[in-house]
């Protein structure tokens, strides 16, 4: 525990205020840790045993294999392995003929250019099932594992790892001293040392050519550069969404479709930028999950530009209660903003009503629930919502 005292003079005063703040063991143990985000709880050594110190727990898209314990007919050994690089980066490749290997093994495996270092995550019968998945056939696997890696392997592992964090911190600055418009989000090393991989985002089309060769000289590296979205941003730092639980990118999610308003207008959600916007700022990728479920629902409500007319003036319906099969109307000519919630089959009933041109006396008549304004309605700037757009 830390105290740091601080001093504020007030109408010639002084007074101490004493400030602590709790570290919690655990909590330094996993910020120390810069193998986490490649599945490793602890920093692997190079002469002792490292096999058990894999957990598919610290991996960003995850994958149980619920096959290995179950016996299976002329089950036969798949000589295509998934290998973990960090945070969601995965690659399928060719297991060595000679040799037994299994899921948590550090391997040695071939790179443009040199060597890599990845942790085998999927083996046997799991691994056809995520190529199907990801639409990978056999033909397109052609990189290669070489071998466990040994001792001076990991020791150069190790060290490499180590430097990512202060290597990305110090490329950000030097991006600031050239005046990009870009921010660098990670950084990957690979194994032997030989080259980085620079992660970034921009709004617009950034000319780095200055960059990578300053990166080149300050780190003496191959630098790649790969541009990503705020999603996949997003996906990589990770992070825990508005529902309480990890976010859908950063845990099971591995491609990202176009996310859009009408989506929100569907599922009669509230227009509001700050409550539709995910950790990435843009439109949150649940809104789509559930959406066909919500179209299909809709084929059942009547048309919601329908008008029903009332001795009392014509109504016309401001919005929907998918769940409570509810739909709320208003009189047209009426300023008290009162609307009333209507079943959606005694709202069928008054246009049965109204296509053998006779009229009912009120909605309240029918109404379930009165309610004296919309307290959904609010107003945002478009450029409030081309923030969130795709």
């Amino acid at each position: 525990m830390e105290k740091t005292n601080f001093i504020q003079e007030e109408s010639g005063l002084e007074e101490d205020i004493q400030v602590s703040c709790d570290h919690s063991i655990e909590a330094d143990k996993i910020s120390a840790n810069p193998f986490l985000t490649r599945g490793l709880f602890c920093v692997p050594t190079a002469e002792g045993d490292n096999s058990g110190i894999f957990t598919q727990r610290c991996c960003k898209l995850s994958t149980y294999d619920w096959l290995k314990d179950i016996p299976l007919k002329g089950k036969k050994t798949y000589n295509i392995a998934e290998v973990q690089f960090k945070n969601s980066h995965k690659e399928f490749m060719l297991l060595p003929e000679n040799g037994v290997y299994q899921e948590g093994d550090i391997v040695m495996v071939e790179s443009a250019p040199g060597s890599d270092i990845g942790i085998i995550t999927l083996m046997g019968e799991a691994v056809k099932l995520q190529m199907r998945n990801k639409n990978v056939t056999e033909s397109k696997v052609v990189k290669k594992i070489y071998h466990r890696a040994r001792a001076t392997d990991v020791e150069k592992w190790v060290a490499a790892v180590s430097k990512e964090y202060d290597t990305m911190m110090r490329s950000r600055y030097i991006a600031w001293d050239l005046n990009l418009n870009m921010k660098v989000n990670d950084v990957e090393y690979q194994g032997d040392g030989s080259k980085a991989t620079f992660y970034y985002s921009a709004d617009e089309r950034i000319d780095f050519r200055e960059l990578i060769k300053i990166l080149a000289e300050e780190f003496h590296i191959r630098i790649e550069m790969k541009q990503i979205g705020v999603r996949q941003e997003a996906a990589r730092l990770g992070g825990i969404g508005s529902c309480g639980r990890e976010l859908c990118c950063a845990s099971w999610l591995n491609s990202f479709q176009s996310v859009s308003t009408s989506a929100a207008r569907t599922q009669q959600l509230s227009l509001n930028p700050l409550k539709l916007a995910g950790q990435c700022g843009k439109l949150k990728c649940c809104l789509n999950f559930e959406n066909k479920a919500y179209q299909e629902e809709l084929k059942e409500f009547p048309d919601t530009k329908t008008l029903l007319h009332t001795e009392k003036g014509a109504a016309f319906c401001q919005k929907i209660d998918i769940f409570k099969r509810l739909m709320w109307f208003a009189y047209k000519n009426d300023n008290s903003k009162i609307l009333y919630a209507i079943p959606t089959d005694k709202v069928k009933e008054i246009m049965d009503i109204n296509k053998k041109k006779g009229k009912i006396a009120q909605l309240e008549d029918y109404a379930e629930i009165n309610l004296n304004s919309d307290e959904d309605a609010q107003s945002f700037s478009v450029e409030e919502w081309d923030k969130i757009k795709d």
